[in-house]
């Protein structure tokens, strides 16, 4: 019991430290959302051949309304499936506000953002000029509409930021009080080897983590690789495939299901394939 105790002071001191780094972020995300989202779109709109390029930059703001914004505008036909993957592959939902949260690790996030942009672009390009007709089907331009449920525009911007900082807060301290515990009792060596630790197989554990629709999976993949379980290859690989909400309103506003699966296995591809290579040359 008192191991137990000691586990979850530990987790909940741990994780007040970054309630303020969180919130803080949130607000200017909220922000930026709220005010260049009208922007944002027009520019995916526009971009034409640079679509791959403007869609990881995009992606990097580490929220999931870019990657749902974008699966609209792929279903009403408006961007290639280059750009879409690049938006999905340079999204990191809360990631990179977990990092941020953690001072010694404020290299790690450049380091992060600069790796997935170079992936989302090199994959997006591959896409659209040789795999195009293999995974997509021709497209009307039609009406396009919001899902995500996770931003309203009424709401102004102090509730939907305290909002989504005191879901990330509970689900940070759930799973670290876990983490913890699992330390605690096999050790940080164990639990390393129970994900193949130093083994080129391991990003493909962490891509299927990553895969789960939720901003849950990221915080699992930023807590493993802080805490030293997986390599940052890994992280990379898990937080590719971490598109977030995005994947679930692809499969709601695009009608065709067989595409959408392609896309999901095109995006597992990519995403292992990115971080087998980064896992062989060290990183």
């Amino acid at each position: 019991m008192e191991m137990i105790i000691d586990v979850l002071a530990d987790a909940l001191a741990d994780c007040l430290k970054m309630l303020p780094f969180l919130f803080v972020a949130f607000l200017l995300i909220e922000g930026l959302e709220h005010y260049s989202t009208k922007l944002t779109r027009k520019a995916l709109e526009d971009v034409d051949k640079a679509g791959p390029v403007v869609g990881a930059l995009v992606g990097c703001v580490p929220q999931c309304g870019f990657s749902v914004m974008a699966s609209n505008l792929y279903a009403g036909g408006i961007i290639s499936v280059g750009t879409l993957l690049s938006v999905f592959l340079a999204t990191s939902d809360e990631a990179v506000l977990i990092l941020l949260g953690n001072p010694d690790q404020g290299k790690t996030v450049l380091t992060l953002l600069a790796v997935k942009v170079v992936i989302a672009v090199v994959a997006g390009y591959i896409i659209d000029l040789f795999l195009q007709k293999q995974i997509a089907t021709p497209k009307e331009c039609g009406n396009l509409c919001d899902h995500c449920g996770c931003h309203d525009h009424h709401a102004g911007l102090l509730k939907p930021a305290l909002r989504h900082t005191i879901k990330i807060f509970l689900y940070l301290f759930v799973f670290t009080a876990i983490l913890n515990f699992i330390i605690e009792v096999i050790g940080i060596q164990t639990l390393s080897e129970y994900l193949l630790a130093d083994s080129i197989i391991q990003p493909v554990i962490a891509a299927l983590i990553g895969l789960i629709p939720n901003c849950a999976a990221s915080v699992v993949i930023t807590q493993l690789y802080i805490s030293g379980a997986i390599s940052f290859a890994s992280a990379i690989s898990g937080l590719c495939t971490g598109a977030g909400i995005g994947l679930v309103v692809l499969f709601k506003v695009n009608r065709d299901k067989r595409e959408n699966i392609k896309i999901v296995l095109t995006l597992y591809a990519l995403s292992v394939i990115a971080g087998m290579v980064l896992q062989i040359f060290g990183f």
